[in-house]
């Protein structure tokens, strides 16, 4: 793997190589660590790599390591910049014959995405798109009770992301995190939509399956000063008739981490916290609350593929990541040896899940400013 982004600072980037590293699937080889190639190539001892394998741009890593021996060259490039300078990277990576994993939104604008799912299609490149919590064993889980039927048809969708780490004026105080994902030039149209608000998008579509056809939000700037979003909510119509309500906002203070997704179909319904992520609480029309936890052999192989340690050891953050790493992993070397992917490889996030993320950001936005109650999902 190289890796393009992740150097000194950079929260994300660890977090990236932990879980790349965490089954022994994937090895980093080099890197463009940052946009400052002094500060790119002070990496090299810390991450025990060549100095002639670290280089002082994206642009410089790419085209040297396509002209490397292929059994020398990387395979795959992890892209964890800001969102500005996601787009540029894996084009170039993925035309010069390399698979991309990358940090979401997929890319600055929805134009940006629609053209990189075109590379995709003709470069016929593996995509992962690091949605984090599409990871977890138990939301993996909560996908395949829907899919089973067990809920029946789905009729309403709750999704909540509440955060406080933004509830200050943080930018102003030179803090790395706060300052590029409130800056329109290299977050984009969206702050805490685009930051969270897609993670929790994602979520409900993930494990549901369905598609959102429209949706009314109202955007808010809470914090007297910042440019972008930090507080919002959105009403969902998906493409069976069922309604939803997102709410995602950073400005929410003593609140930490905790995504939540309540499904409810016909016949009962469903409950994740990322607060006790090892659990699914399953409640029935006419039956007691059930509580499914991770490891545990009566789930699905879905979510028992996706589990490293038997049940009452807590899974977290960090293998989440890591379940993205190794199905992409697999995938990739499926297709090196000539071999069909499994199909629990293959359950990651694609350009597709990249595209519809950015037009949920573009249409909220869009409805935010409209006086309108309801407009169409546009993709």
């Amino acid at each position: 793997m190289g890796m393009i982004g992740g150097g000194p600072g950079a929260f994300i980037g660890a977090v990236h190589r932990s879980a790349a590293a965490l089954d022994g699937l994937i090895v980093l080889v080099c890197g463009a660590f940052s946009s400052d190639p002094e500060k790119s190539k002070s990496m090299a001892g810390e991450l025990d790599l060549p100095p002639e394998r670290v280089y002082g741009s994206w642009e410089e890593m790419i085209r040297k390591e396509a002209a490397m021996p292929e059994e020398e060259r990387m395979e795959i490039v992890s892209i964890v910049t800001p969102n500005h300078l996601h787009f540029g990277p894996a084009k170039m990576a993925l035309e010069s014959g390399f698979d991309v994993i990358m940090d979401k939104p997929m890319t600055f604008t929805l134009d940006e995405a629609k053209e990189l799912k075109k590379v995709v299609e003709k470069t016929g490149r593996y995509l992962c798109l690091t949605h984090t919590y599409s990871g977890y064993p138990m939301i993996k889980e909560a996908k395949e009770q829907v899919r089973s039927g067990a809920l029946g048809t789905i009729r309403k969708i709750f999704v909540t992301y509440p955060q406080g780490w933004l509830s200050q004026y943080l930018e102003a105080t030179g803090y790395k995190q706060a300052e590029w994902r409130t800056d329109p030039s290299r977050s984009g149209a969206a702050g805490a939509m685009g930051d969270i608000g897609t993670h929790a998008f994602n979520l409900t579509e993930y494990v549901t399956g369905l598609q959102v056809t429209a949706l009314c939000a109202q955007l808010n700037i809470v914090v007297e000063g910042r440019k972008l979003d930090d507080d919002g909510a959105v009403l969902l119509q998906y493409n069976n008739g069922a309604t939803g309500v997102l709410m995602a906002s950073q400005i929410m203070a003593g609140e930490e981490n905790n995504l939540t997704i309540k499904v409810y179909g016909e016949k009962g319904g469903l409950e994740w916290s990322h607060a006790d992520a090892n659990s699914l609480l399953v409640k029935m029309l006419d039956a007691p609350y059930q509580t499914l936890r991770a490891g545990n052999g009566y789930l699905s192989e879905l979510a028992r593929h996706n589990t490293r340690t038997p049940w009452g050891h807590p899974e977290g953050f960090f293998e989440a990541f890591a379940n993205h790493y190794r199905n992409f992993a697999l995938c990739v070397e499926a297709r090196k040896n000539g071999g069909q992917p499994k199909a629990e490889w293959l359950d990651f996030p694609t350009v597709d899940d990249g595209v519809r993320g950015m037009a949920f950001i573009e249409n909220v936005i869009a409805s935010g400013k409209s006086e309108k109650k309801w407009t169409a999902f546009e993709v």
